[in-house]
């Protein structure tokens, strides 16, 4: 097991992503956010763009995981080789990528894009999948990690109001690698039966980083209350 990956385990991963036209969409504040979560106990980051993984990996000495959304395919998150060379380029230690079943940009199988990243550049690699068949593909093709970040972001997977805790279980019982739980993921209880349920970590993004969405559960509360 890589030693990177070991200092993950049972542990908080917090994803510091700005979406882009907001007011914390900017590198710098990202590396703020990333400092602030790190002193609160988290144990990796997770960053997307390439400024902003570059301007993280700088300041803060916690694993990396970064990613690079771009295109307006079903396929945006790392969605090609040459995305994937240049985020692990900008520093980052694990690269996460599409893991679903749906092509590829590029052309390129997620086996192929996955071997290419280890040979040229020694980063890990995470895989971002849906559905429980998707998580055993991508663990044979090579994945260092497999996330269920997107299920429920398919056109084939039902959207659940909270993580889809039992993927996370069925993917820990069929692949012999780590299982990152990934996706809406808003309160401790949640992260907490995540690892219950057998994922090696646990990523929180939104209920953590993001005030606007944050925000807006509030407002909506009161106004409810009103």
């Amino acid at each position: 097991m890589n030693r990177l990956v070991e200092q993950l385990r049972r542990r908080l991963v917090v994803s510091c992503q700005a979406y882009p036209g907001e007011p914390m969409r900017d590198p710098d504040t990202m590396r703020r956010v990333a400092l602030a979560v790190a002193r609160g106990g988290a144990a990796g980051i997770r960053a997307q763009g390439l400024a902003d993984i570059a301007a993280i990996r700088d300041a803060v000495d916690l694993p990396l995981i970064g990613l690079w959304k771009d295109g307006d395919d079903d396929v945006f998150i790392t969605p090609t080789l040459d995305h994937a060379l240049a985020v692990a380029r900008a520093g980052a230690h694990v690269v996460a990528l599409d893991g679903t079943s749906r092509p590829r940009p590029d052309g390129r199988t997620l086996g192929e894009t996955v071997a290419a990243v280890k040979e040229r550049t020694g980063a890990l690699v995470m895989a971002d999948c849906s559905t429980l068949e998707e998580g055993v593909a991508a663990a044979a093709a090579g994945a260092d990690l497999v996330g269920t970040t997107l299920a429920g972001y398919t056109a084939y997977t039902s959207k659940q109001p909270g993580p889809d805790l039992d993927l996370v279980a069925r993917l820990a019982t069929a692949i012999d690698v780590p299982v990152v739980a990934e996706g809406r993921i808003h309160r401790p209880e949640q992260a907490a039966q995540a690892l219950r349920a057998g994922a090696w970590t646990v990523v929180v993004g939104t209920a953590i980083t993001h005030p606007t969405t944050i925000t807006g559960w509030f407002a909506s509360a009161v106004a409810e209350a009103r």
